[in-house]
């Protein structure tokens, strides 16, 4: 079994000396030590235009290769071969960079192969996510990677992330530790899913409208256990409200 891992790491900052890209460097060299090939990928040196939403208009018409023809041709290769990427960012106002928002939203064309395959060729790669601003909305763009990525199919390990709003964030250890940690994960987790031969989503799960049924079943009964008790609180706390009126 082949188990050495290829992880990408996708710097957003248009400035590849700048404290974003010094932490996604510091995961991908701890990448390395736990034996993973890694490569560096600067988006500002690639044209990437933004998507056209052609999945608006008809669902199947979003799809590799992509009808746009820009670079992304390029780093969709890359992607395709990577069992995992590590994604920084900048923080612009309270979210992810310009660019990094047309390549996560470009990413749909490989999402989408679920409806034309049924399956998104995204998913069981692992996600890292470096976001690092001097101001805040650290949360807000880590968290806006994570949720579009894991909807996409992505997996994300445990400490698997690393946000900061600190002006010299490298002067801080325990934020080169999150950095590192990244790394390190990302690779444990690429390891681990790699040649598992796991299918995660299913569109086919097995006697699934007997389960909703009971389900719904079961809700109603306990609707009907509790009406008359929830139905006595919400009349006492109207006529409470309007005596307070009066």
């Amino acid at each position: 079994m082949d188990n050495a891992v290829y992880i990408l790491g996708i710097n957003g900052s248009p400035r590849s000396y700048g404290n974003t890209c010094r932490l996604l460097r510091i995961a991908l060299e701890v990448a390395k030590r736990e034996g993973a090939h890694t490569k560096l990928i600067n988006l500002y040196d690639y044209d990437i235009k933004p998507c056209l939403g052609c999945l608006a208009d008809i669902q199947e018409a979003c799809r590799y290769p992509c009808v746009i023809d820009d670079d992304m041709k390029q780093l969709y290769d890359e992607i395709l071969k990577a069992d995992g990427l590590i994604i920084a960012t900048p923080i612009y106002w309270f979210g992810v960079s310009g660019i990094l928002k047309n390549f996560i939203d470009r990413l749909t064309a490989l999402e989408n192969m679920i409806f034309v395959e049924g399956r998104s060729w995204l998913e069981g790669k692992v996600l890292g996510v470096i976001a690092v601003g001097n101001d805040s909305g650290d949360i807000e763009a880590l968290s806006h990677i994570v949720l579009a990525l894991n909807f996409m199919g992505l997996i994300v390990p445990p400490w698997s992330l690393a946000c900061t709003t600190e002006r010299n964030p490298l002067s801080n250890e325990n934020m080169v530790l999150e950095a590192a940690n990244v790394g390190r994960c990302v690779v444990i987790m690429a390891k681990l899913v790699k040649n598992a031969g796991i299918c995660w989503y299913s569109k086919d799960i097995k006697e699934l409208s007997k389960i909703k049924n009971r389900v719904m079943t079961e809700a109603e009964r306990d609707f009907q256990r509790v009406r008359d008790e929830r139905l006595k609180i919400i009349t006492k706390l109207l006529k409470d409200s309007y005596e307070t009126l009066e």
